[in-house]
Formats: C-alpha cells, sequence, structure tokens
C-alpha cells in the first residue's frame, strides 16, 4: 500500500516537471544569476558559428510569473544589456543573449522618457499594408545597417507583462519596427533577411 508521504511527493514532482516547459532550463539560469542585474550579459553574434546556429532558432513560450525571480532578474539584465554603453540600442530579444525564450525589450520612443519595457510572448495579430521605410542595425549583426522597405507602418500586438497581466495595443511609425524586429528574432528571423527578400523581388 502507497502511503500519503509518497502520492504527495509523486504529484509534487509530476507538478514540478509539468511547469519546467514554461520556465529556464538550469543552463538557462545559470547564464542569468551568473552576474547581477547591473552587468550586461554577453551579445550573440552572427560572426561566431554557434551564435549564429542559435540565433536562426525558435524561441518558446514563457510563463509570466511576477514571483518568478528568474525571469525578473532576466528582464533586468536584459535591459542594461540593451542600454550598455557597447550596445545602445533601442530594443533586445532573449535569443541575442542565448535564452530562447519569448522575451523581448522595446524602448518606447513614443511614451514619456521613452522608457525600455518588457514584453512576454509577444505577438503581431494586424500588419497594416502601408509601409515604412526604415534604417535598421541589429546588435547581433556587427557593422550593418541598411534600409528595409517592408516594415509595416502600425500593427497590432498582443502580449504578456512581468505581472502576469495580457494586454493588446497599436504601435504607430518607428516603434513599430522596433517590434516587428524584436519579435523576428522570437522566430529566428532577422533584419537582413528582409533586405535578401526586397532584393529578390
Amino acid at each position: 500500500m502507497i502511503k500519503l508521504k509518497t502520492i504527495i511527493i509523486i504529484f509534487t514532482f509530476i507538478g514540478l516537471t509539468s511547469c519546467s516547459s514554461t520556465n529556464f532550463t538550469k543552463l538557462q539560469k545559470q547564464s542569468i544569476i551568473s552576474k547581477d542585474v547591473s552587468k550586461p550579459m554577453r551579445v550573440y553574434l552572427i560572426t561566431n558559428k554557434n551564435d549564429s546556429i542559435l540565433l536562426r532558432e525558435k524561441s518558446t513560450y514563457i510563463k509570466p510569473n511576477p514571483k518568478n525571480k528568474i525571469l525578473q532578474t532576466f528582464a533586468k539584465r536584459l535591459i542594461t544589456t540593451v542600454r550598455d554603453s557597447s550596445s545602445l540600442g533601442v530594443g533586445i530579444a532573449a535569443p541575442q543573449v542565448g535564452i530562447l525564450k519569448n522575451i523581448i525589450v522595446v524602448q518606447r520612443l513614443d511614451k514619456d522618457n521613452e522608457p525600455f519595457e518588457v514584453y512576454l510572448n509577444p505577438i503581431i495579430k494586424y500588419y497594416s499594408k502601408q509601409k515604412r521605410p526604415c534604417p535598421e542595425g541589429c546588435l547581433s549583426i556587427p557593422n550593418k545597417r541598411a534600409v528595409t522597405l517592408d516594415r509595416s507602418y502600425e500593427i497590432r500586438i498582443e502580449y504578456d507583462k512581468l505581472d502576469g497581466t495580457h494586454h493588446s495595443e497599436k504601435v504607430e511609425d518607428f516603434v513599430s519596427v522596433i517590434f516587428q524586429h524584436e519579435i523576428d528574432h522570437l522566430n529566428g528571423i532577422l533584419f537582413i533577411d528582409h533586405l535578401l527578400k526586397e532584393s529578390a523581388e
């Protein structure tokens, strides 16, 4: 006969393993907590073979949980990384620091004080037919800037926030391009892919 204590242990184990797919792996956790939140993470570059392979992979869902200390720490380190003097970007996606999770940071140039904000599991639900030619660069692609022609001027996005709430909003102009660029990263797409597509048309 199985004792009650054994049953509790079994169900606890099942509960923990069933949630593991929405949380960070052991290696991801180590990367995130290896330094404090004031230290930037290493940005992955397409000029590095192993980095380039990871940058082409798709990211996975992350469960929004305000009590997840690893997630909160990672969000802070992502912001530190994109604001670092060696980077100075307007956006960054988790794959760019080697974490294949659906997390991006975007500088909201359309808001007061232009804050950097964190978005979990962002999805673009609508693309306007109107385009917004835009000079783009990427922290993961050194010394490369070019004008993309196929970015939509306006998009509608849905996403989760760190506090666990779900949102939908319309975004326009250059901020729309930032979102499109960063969400591309979550699908293994780089802005140079748009340039190749445009040149082939």
